[in-house]
């Protein structure tokens, strides 16, 4: 038997989240066997345990797009029983059982070895919300940003990506300003390495189609107005790296700055990220974000202590990243 946090759907369709002992026989065939030491929750893991998104594509559902742990067996001659591994995205917690439980049976294919400047606790405390945003350092460092051309602004600084993003940027020397709708964080995002904080409702308006130029370039996970306000303060040849929807889907936005100032809108995704991607970004995150970080950045709770959180980190109420012990 092993421990899930298993969400099921009644006839109202309201998304109900209960942890309970599962069989083996109950998980989905699948290459590899994982035995989970640590899983996390997301933004899109606070969605599917609450029922606020149609995260979930089928039900019952283990939610969890990640999770950290040792291979248990394998039918796939790349692992091996003992193999560390973790897991970003691939429709995992969505449509094929993930992270928050005990154990997983996954392919093959979606599993990454664990860095060996990690532990599986510290894989988590990056998580999918960490691997994205050194995705978008990356895409931002592949359109030619560099610390010379300015600052460079992260919107949801208080969040997983955000939190992270600031860390790895300015280790890389670049001057980072951060955007959040909680300015009594701001001494955890200056320790970070942000060096101005702006409140988020500068942003979060309809704004005109072309601003005062600001920003060198910026990583964003909010999206709707307040990439449009974003794209628009851009400097001449700046990039955003949009990975996120936090305030909507929408882009309330006009073409000026991308034929006026030669911006750039690169679109960032974790999900389906290919295997050499997902490689490299890992391998910088070991080389290039501190240990320190991750300890004064993250909150560990137990799989029972997940439908609560949810609901918490929705609400705005949850800094930096969140590590799920699944041995609690």
């Amino acid at each position: 038997m092993s421990r899930a946090l298993l969400l099921t759907q009644s006839d109202d369709r309201a998304t109900h989240a209960q942890v309970v002992d599962l069989e083996p026989s109950q998980w989905p065939e699948a290459e590899v066997r994982v035995a989970i030491a640590h899983s996390t929750v997301n933004y899109k893991d606070a969605l599917a345990v609450t029922g606020k998104s149609p995260v979930v594509r089928k039900f019952p559902m283990v939610p969890g797009i990640d999770f950290a742990g040792t291979v248990v067996d394998s039918a796939d001659e790349r692992f091996k029983s003992g193999d560390r591994v973790l897991l970003n995205g691939w429709g995992v917690g969505e449509t094929h059982w993930g992270g928050l439980a005990q154990q997983a049976r996954v392919k093959a294919d979606w599993l990454v070895p664990l860095p060996d400047a990690f532990d599986t606790h510290d894989a988590m405390a990056i998580g999918t919300a960490g691997y994205t945003a050194m995705l978008c350092v990356m895409a931002l460092q592949a359109h030619g940003v560099v610390p010379d051309r300015g600052p460079v602004l992260v919107t949801g600084a208080n969040g997983g990506v955000g939190t992270i993003a600031i860390a790895l940027l300015s280790r890389l020397g670049f001057e980072v300003h951060a955007s959040t709708g909680r300015l009594n964080e701001s001494a955890h995002l200056q320790a970070l390495g942000a060096t101005e904080v702006i409140d988020r409702a500068t942003l979060s308006a309809p704004g005109k189609p072309l601003q005062k130029e600001r920003w060198a370039a910026a990583v964003d996970s909010v999206g709707s107005h307040t990439l449009a306000n974003v794209c628009a303060s851009l400097k001449y040849g700046g990039a955003v790296a949009a990975c996120g929807l936090a305030q909507g889907l929408d882009l309330p936005a006009s073409v000026a700055p991308f034929i006026l100032r030669g911006v750039t809108l690169a679109g960032v995704d974790s999900v389906m990220a290919p295997y050499a991607r997902r490689i490299e970004a890992w391998g910088r995150l070991a080389q290039e974000l501190p240990r320190e970080v991750l300890t004064a950045n993250t909150e560990t709770v137990g799989l029972a202590d997940v439908p609560l959180l949810a609901q918490r980190l929705l609400a705005g109420e949850v800094r930096g990243r969140v590590v799920v012990d699944l041995a609690r």
